[in-house]
């Protein structure tokens, strides 16, 4: 069981692109020369699946043998990029606990922000190692009550996320954040249909 990445973001309205607030990933796992494009696609995936979380709204995103995880709390949202046998409820617990972390240490900082932010939050980068045992996360969940009163949406694919006729491929293809390289990447997994060492 695996944690790829943890992303927080500001999320608007529908119109506008999520910003994002903190992220920390690891790419360990893939090779070398894929790994900037693997970092870009987890921004892109992460804009994409936030954009279309409600406030208040908690969802899970299946993607080949990986799930991304969302929890938008008024505005303010984290994702979890997992392996598919990472506990659900351990999970949301997780996310649960950034959000907690990220309001305690910035508070409402984050309603004014206009642009991405490059500044690294050590806490996301430690919870990134601590929480790659589901048990960790777990233990979260004596305190994490609200989470239970409310739904997860369970989507198959990434497709099922996307309004009625938008395509991944058009999404890609638009992407301020996938350089040309990522997207030729993209394309090239997708045609030897091994997508799934993308996310």
């Amino acid at each position: 069981m695996k944690i790829t990445a943890i992303v927080v973001l500001k999320c608007g309205s529908t119109e506008d692109n999520p910003i994002i607030l903190a992220n920390a990933s690891d790419v360990s796992t893939f090779g070398f020369f894929q790994r900037s494009s693997v970092r870009e696609f987890i921004v892109f995936v992460s804009r994409t699946v936030a954009k279309r979380t409600l406030p208040g709204q908690r969802q899970s995103v299946q993607h080949e043998e990986y799930k991304v995880h969302a929890y938008n709390r008024g505005g303010l949202c984290a994702l979890g990029f997992m392996d598919d046998p990472y506990p659900v409820r351990s999970a949301f617990s997780l996310l649960n606990q950034v959000l907690d972390e990220y309001q305690k240490n910035f508070g409402d900082s984050w309603k004014g922000a206009t642009s991405d932010s490059t500044q690294p939050w050590p806490y996301l980068n430690d919870a990134l190692a601590k929480y790659q045992d589901p048990a960790e996360a777990d233990k979260l969940l004596k305190i994490q009550r609200e989470l239970d009163e409310t739904k997860i949406i369970l989507h198959k694919t990434i497709d099922s996320v996307l309004e009625r006729g938008e395509r991944l491929d058009s999404l890609v293809e638009k992407s301020s954040d996938l350089s040309a390289a990522s997207q030729m990447f993209y394309k090239q997994a997708k045609k030897t249909n091994s997508c799934c060492t993308i996310l």
